[in-house]
């Protein structure tokens, strides 16, 4: 069940209720919390245990304690703030905000969330600066993530009324998330990719299609040809990480520019030194998070929002255009 949270006048109180599945039997309580309710971390989930702020069939437990499945937890703890994030003043796109909602423009290049080697200079550090109200939330407020290399727009909750709301929203999929793509190969359409993600069985840094994955949805049509490459309007209808780098790939059409799933660029014939150099070379995945749409959490009412696409996208786009041109003015 998702957290709810109320306010009591001084911070904000999370409120949480699960059943144990039985198939979780014997596992460690902190363990098997940490999956019951994802948007909080292990860490602070164990310190809520500690503090007797969780009980498992209305009595305190201890983080190690294994359970039996079939039990039932409530979890009633206020919502510290999170001091090992530092707030900074860093340079973001705001798209829209109001006293539940942030929408952000991430850049390609910037870290969601620090993290070992990125404790600053992250989207997080400077959403603090931002909003300080956002150290008391879970993920500091971010509900869905964009990686390093993907740009476009993100959506923060600034409550846990609002964080709560959104975190129900994409799980019934009522937010709609619509990416570009520039990918190796050219679709003969559109189509959808329906194949469980997990972790690579052998490069564990990696995500991939595996039986036993969780499930995941990627809508994708052709927006644009050129004579090796296309445009795609891709739509998430789950949200895994690496789900449109993996599905893509999958179907053999991986992204310009992917050093981890991209494999060898495809480059069409005659290509001119600059396109050869663009597509060989493009410095990122050429993905960008180019419209959301959702309900806002406290009204209801339908919120929509478009990112333009970054400089480098946009020169790729038009360099595979003047190719196409070229070879069918010859024609």
């Amino acid at each position: 069940m998702a957290p709810v949270a109320v306010s009591d006048g001084v911070g904000e109180t999370v409120r949480l209720h699960a059943t144990i599945p039985p198939a979780a039997a014997g596992r460690r309580l902190d363990q098997v919390l940490a999956e019951l309710f994802p948007d909080f971390s292990r860490s602070r989930l164990q310190t809520w245990i500690r503090a007797g702020q969780v009980r498992i069939d209305g009595r305190p437990a201890r983080p190690r304690d294994p359970v039996a499945g079939g039990e039932e937890v409530v979890v009633e703890a206020v919502a510290a703030v999170d001091t090992r994030w530092l707030a900074e003043a860093l340079p973001l796109q705001v798209v829209y905000q109001d006293r539940d909602l942030l929408v952000i423009d991430k850049p390609a290049g910037l870290v969601t969330h620090p993290a070992a080697g990125n404790w600053s200079g992250t989207l997080v550090n400077g959403l603090l600066h931002l909003a300080p109200e956002l150290a008391a939330l879970p993920r500091a407020g971010i509900v869905h993530r964009l990686d390093k290399e993907t740009s476009g727009l993100l959506v923060v909750a600034r409550t846990l009324q609002a964080h709560q709301a959104l975190v129900a929203a994409l799980a019934r999929r009522d937010v709609r998330r619509e990416y570009l793509a520039v990918v190796h190969g050219v679709p003969t359409g559109g189509g959808s990719v329906d194949a469980p993600i997990g972790r690579h069985p052998v490069e564990r840094t990696r995500m991939a299609v595996v039986a036993g994955g969780r499930s995941a949805v990627t809508h994708y049509r052709v927006a644009e040809r050129f004579r090796a490459n296309a445009l795609l309007d891709v739509r998430l209808e789950t949200g895994r990480t690496h789900q449109i780098r993996v599905h893509l790939a999958h179907v053999r059409h991986p992204l310009v520019g992917d050093p981890v799933y991209g494999g060898r660029p495809r480059l069409p014939r005659g290509a001119t030194p600059e396109l050869r150099a663009l597509l060989q070379g493009f410095p990122r995945q050429a993905l960008h998070a180019a419209r959301l749409a959702l309900a806002h959490p406290r009204s209801g009412a339908p919120l929509a929002w478009e990112a333009p696409l970054p400089a480098d996208l946009a020169g790729l786009l038009a360099a595979l255009r003047r190719d196409a041109a070229t070879v069918g003015d010859r024609g």
